[in-house]
């Protein structure tokens, strides 16, 4: 087990967190630390990774930015739980080996897949997905339940040390996803696990098991 220092930032601008875990990477990498486990929220925000196309954002109102992480556009917002891993990915982990990128974004995903099953959402991470825009199936990474995708992930990766992580569904927010498609997907695509449960979600609980999962399983 890695012995992961955790953090909650509580509700953070986005630019303010940036900041933080950009200080967290250098920290990771200057005294060869195990890492760091964050979890926060944000102000909806629209963040643009690496692999963004024209077209992704077209009608949202809010503050937009261009970031360093995989993926496309992405939306974060209050109805969700952001989790950002600060891995140094040069220290050997139990069934993985050192630098290993995929092997962890596998069991990033894995790990919400598991905690989604204590709530009987069977879920499954990267998998085939039609994407309506282009009618066309790939595998997509993330944590999807059918055809819905409950949870978004896209990472950077400095000097092996990991940071951005996954923006998780919790509350349902009529206004989240509104003038863009998230992840390349329609608004639609998207789901909360509250819409899922038709019923209200205990955020602090949810944490708390993710938490504890992450802790082993990173």
């Amino acid at each position: 087990m890695v012995d992961l220092d955790f953090q909650d930032w509580g509700l953070i601008n986005y630019e303010e967190a940036l900041a933080k875990q950009n200080a967290l990477v250098e920290k990771v990498q200057t005294e060869d630390l195990p890492g760091f486990l964050i979890f926060c929220t944000h102000p909806p925000v629209v963040t643009l990774g690496r692999a963004t196309k024209p077209g992704d954002v077209f009608a949202w109102q809010g503050p937009v930015m261009e970031i360093s992480r995989g993926g496309r556009a992405t939306y974060h917002g209050p109805s969700q739980l952001i989790v950002y891993p600060i891995l140094n990915l040069a220290h050997i982990r139990k069934g993985r080996r050192d630098r290993e990128i995929i092997g962890y974004l596998r069991v990033f995903e894995e790990s919400i897949v598991d905690v989604l099953g204590a709530y009987k959402i069977e879920a499954q991470g990267r998998s085939l997905q039609k994407n309506p825009q282009t009618n066309s199936e790939a595998d997509e990474t993330g944590v999807w339940v059918g055809n819905r995708k409950l949870a978004s992930i896209g990472i950077g990766v400095r000097k092996w040390v990991t940071f951005h992580g996954a923006a998780i569904n919790l509350h349902y927010d009529p206004q989240a996803f509104r003038g863009m498609n998230p992840c390349g997907f329609t608004t639609e695509t998207m789901v909360s696990l509250e819409q899922l449960l038709e019923a209200p979600v205990d955020a602090q609980a949810f944490k708390e098991l993710l938490k504890n999962k992450l802790l082993r399983a990173l």
